[in-house]
């Protein structure tokens, strides 16, 4: 009885890599964006009512919400590349011991 051939493991991709890490920032990016959007409209309404002055929600999104967008977008960016780059390091490396492996 012959043994059951393992399934080969695809080689990893750069191309592959560099989109998930663009994706996943860009939706990060918004989602930070939307909710720090958010939390700077109610701050700026709630001052707002306390000062008994019009609301400026130009300064809530201006001076708060793009800002944090700005910066969360860049954290998430510098660590989606840092963990993708080390996976496509250990599948590079799995794929090596798995040729290595069947040559022999």
């Amino acid at each position: 009885m012959k043994p059951m051939p393992m399934p080969a493991t695809p080689h990893p991709r750069w191309t592959g890599t560099i989109a998930r890490v663009f994706a996943f920032t860009f939706f990060a990016t918004l989602l930070s964006f939307a909710v720090a959007l958010l939390l700077s409209i109610l701050g700026t309404v709630a001052y707002s009512l306390v000062q008994h002055a019009p609301p400026n929600l130009i300064f809530a999104y201006k001076h708060i919400a793009l800002p944090i967008a700005i910066a969360a977008g860049t954290v998430v960016l510098l660590a989606s590349l840092a963990i993708e780059i080390r996976n496509y390091r250990r599948c590079q490396i799995l794929a090596a011991i798995e040729r290595t492996a069947l040559n022999h």
